[in-house]
């Protein structure tokens, strides 16, 4: 029998298997690690559009910005001095990398700013007559009069 180099084909198997095992124990704890971070992106990023609307709210105009899905633009506009953010933030839990949600009450006292969470669903409800907020499963959310529960 000549002198064969090489991996013969059990080998190659247990080899195979060795490594699917080790992606099968390393992939969730990715998945975890992933969670966690947007986590704390989302929450770092709702404090400071919270900042940036009671900033704008502040200012000459002493309102908060209107609710649509450009909300965000009035805190982008360069002519606002200063710029209160670079860019629009956007909801990392957002699967088509939407903008966090805004609403605010009918008369304008209580906003509220939210992300949908790692289930990636809107569940929060919002009373745009009372500003209540409540907050099912794991929305993220901030809030200048919030009477519900939940939040960070």
């Amino acid at each position: 029998m000549a002198n064969r180099k090489g991996f013969t084909l059990a080998e190659l198997i247990i080899g195979l298997a060795v490594v699917v095992i080790l992606i099968g124990i390393a992939l969730p704890r990715l998945r975890t690690l992933i969670d966690e971070n947007n986590l704390a992106k989302a929450e770092t990023e709702l404090k400071a559009l919270q900042a940036a609307v009671e900033s704008y709210a502040a200012g000459p105009g002493k309102a908060y910005p209107e609710t649509g899905s450009s909300w965000q633009s009035a805190l982008t506009d360069a002519s606002t001095k200063p710029r209160l953010i670079g860019i629009p933030l956007r909801d990392p839990f957002s699967g088509a990398g939407a903008s966090y949600r805004y609403g605010k009450t009918a008369d304008g006292k209580f906003y509220v700013i939210w992300s949908v969470g790692p289930d990636h669903q809107p569940d929060l409800t919002f009373n745009a007559v009372t500003g209540a907020v409540t907050a099912a499963d794991d929305d993220l959310y901030v809030s200048n009069g919030n009477v519900g529960s939940g939040g960070f």
